[in-house]
C-alpha cells in the first residue's frame, strides 16, 4: 500500500511542480513584456525604434495575475501529500528531542491525526467553495475563465492530500502501538 501511496504522492509533486514552473515562466515573461511596453514608451529609444517596439505588442500578459492566483492554490495542494507521505512539514522539536523515544512516537501520531483532520476539513470546505462558485458563474475578471475551474483542481489536490493524510495518520497511531515502521523517515533539515 506505501508503494501505491507513494506514487500517488509523487505524481502530484511533479504535476504541482510543472505548474509552478509553468506560473514562473508566465511571470517572466509578463514582466518582461511590461518592461518593454514601458521602455518603448519612455522616449529612450529613438522615435522609430520606439513606434515598432510598440506595434509588435509587446506588454504585459493579461490575466498572469488570475492564472498565477489559481496554478499556486493547486500547487500548493498538489505538494501536500508528499510533505504529509515523509513527514516534511516544518516542525519545531527543541525540546521533544529530549523525551523518550515512545512519548515522540504518541506526540507524532496525535499531531498526524489532527494535521489529517485539518486537511480533511479543508478538503470538505474547498468542495463547499466550488459549488458555490459554479452555482453562481462566477468568472475571473480578466480572462472570464470560470473561478471554479481553480476551486476544481485544488480539490482535486485536496482529495488526494486527505487520503494520503488519512493513511499517514493510520500509518503513525499503527507505529506507536506496535514499534515497527509503516512510513517512511521523516524528511529533516540539514543545518
Amino acid at each position: 500500500m506505501l508503494k501505491v501511496v507513494e506514487r500517488i504522492a509523487r505524481f502530484m509533486a511533479i504535476a504541482g511542480g510543472l505548474v509552478l514552473t509553468g506560473l514562473v515562466m508566465l511571470t517572466g515573461f509578463s514582466v518582461l513584456g511590461r518592461g518593454l511596453n514601458t521602455l518603448g514608451h519612455s522616449g529612450l529609444l529613438p522615435d522609430g525604434l520606439a513606434e515598432a517596439l510598440i506595434a509588435t505588442g509587446v506588454g504585459p500578459i493579461t490575466g498572469d495575475f488570475e492564472l498565477v492566483e489559481a496554478g499556486v492554490a493547486f500547487a500548493i495542494f498538489a505538494f501536500l501529500p508528499i510533505c504529509q507521505l515523509f513527514g516534511s512539514h516544518a516542525t519545531v522539536d527543541v525540546f521533544t528531542n529530549a523525551l523518550p523515544s515512545k512519548t515522540n512516537k504518541v506526540i507524532a501520531a496525535f499531531w498526524e491525526v489532527v494535521l489529517s483532520a485539518a486537511i480533511l476539513l479543508i478538503t470538505w470546505r474547498l468542495y463547499e467553495g466550488m459549488q458555490s462558485k459554479m452555482s453562481y458563474g462566477e468568472t475571473t475578471f480578466l480572462l472570464q475563465f470560470p473561478v471554479w475551474w481553480a476551486f476544481g483542481a485544488s480539490f482535486v489536490a485536496a482529495v488526494v492530500a486527505s487520503l494520503v493524510g488519512v493513511y499517514c495518520a493510520y500509518g503513525r497511531v499503527v507505529e506507536m502501538f506496535t514499534g515497527r515502521r509503516v512510513l517512511p523517515n521523516h524528511g529533516e533539515a540539514v543545518h
